[in-house]
């Protein structure tokens, strides 16, 4: 293996076949060197039976679990979901998903699979609750309907137009 340095020419030690590693690392044009490693990843590894956040908290951190939340560096304190029956259920389709992918590696969580069930069973009578009252929110819903009627206004997410008065 050559190593360069940062004018790109081959070092003494590197074209002598001697091992040499790099001291620092300099880039004064703000690009990334080529020395430099592109990433260092990390997953935590998850146990069993780990702490769960409650579905509309989540969905706000884009996690089921709190010891995988690991949020973005820049990200911003204080967002929350609209107390919405539309968020609700997304909330819900959330923790579905999430206990779907945390149960392909850990088929063996009794209680994970107890939870999936549960809020799979809570996830299809909202969405039937839902439709019921607002209509249809995926295009297999509506082919089931009697006539069409996915563009029917108000549209879910025109929260103070759905709002029951």
């Amino acid at each position: 293996m050559f190593m360069e340095n940062n004018t790109g020419s081959r070092s003494a030690a590197a074209q002598n076949g001697a091992q040499t590693t790099p001291a620092s690392c300099p880039e004064p044009n703000g690009t990334l060197p080529s020395c430099a490693g592109l990433a260092v990843p990390y997953v935590p590894f998850q146990q069993n039976n780990p702490q769960k956040y409650a579905q509309t908290e989540a969905l706000s951190n884009g996690t089921l679990f709190p010891g995988l939340n690991l949020p973005f560096r820049l990200a911003v304190e204080g967002s929350t979901l609209p107390a919405t029956p539309l968020a609700e259920l997304q909330a819900l389709e959330f923790v579905v998903l999430e206990l779907n992918l945390y149960l392909d590696t850990h088929r063996d969580d009794t209680e994970a699979f107890a939870l999936f069930k549960q809020f799979s069973a809570m996830e299809k009578a909202a969405k039937a609750a839902y439709e019921s009252k607002y209509g249809p929110i995926t295009k297999e819903t509506a082919a089931a309907a009697d006539s069409y009627q996915w563009l029917s206004d108000p549209w879910p997410w025109n929260f103070a137009q759905n709002e029951v008065k």
